[in-house]
């Protein structure tokens, strides 16, 4: 059996008017550096977010929650922030920022599957 590990999370919000500071949670983001582990899940609840806002850009907002997942993963097309260390792109993930994208303050927890509690915690915390 694995020991546990340290893990961080945030939860991502949508904001789609920022002055009103009104959110939804629309994902998770989960590093464990000892596991090199650094993902996303997300789901975006169109119906809860038209309530904020009505003019409010699904497509747009959609768009940003792919940038944020290929930023985690690493991948290829997702720029030079993708480029850093697993470590860089999560406190660049989570940094503070004023957009209809943003982040919670950072939480941490310990854990011996990532993969799971990254599933509990959007289930908990965003469906």
């Amino acid at each position: 059996m694995q020991e546990n590990q340290l893990f961080e999370y945030a939860v991502i919000r949508a904001v789609p008017r920022v002055e009103r500071e009104e959110f939804i949670n629309v994902g998770i983001v989960l590093f464990c550096k000892r596991l090199n582990f650094l993902q996303t899940r997300c789901q975006l609840d169109e119906k809860k977010l038209l309530c904020l806002d009505e003019k409010a850009d699904v497509a747009q907002l959609k768009q940003y929650l792919q940038a944020f997942d290929r930023i985690a993963t690493g991948h290829t097309d997702g720029g030079p922030i993708a480029r850093l260390d697993t470590a860089s792109r999560f406190r660049w993930l989570t940094a503070t920022r004023s957009t209809i994208l943003q982040t919670s303050k950072v939480h941490p927890g310990l854990c011996s599957d990532p993969v799971k509690v990254l599933e509990k915690l959007h289930t908990d915390l965003v469906l």
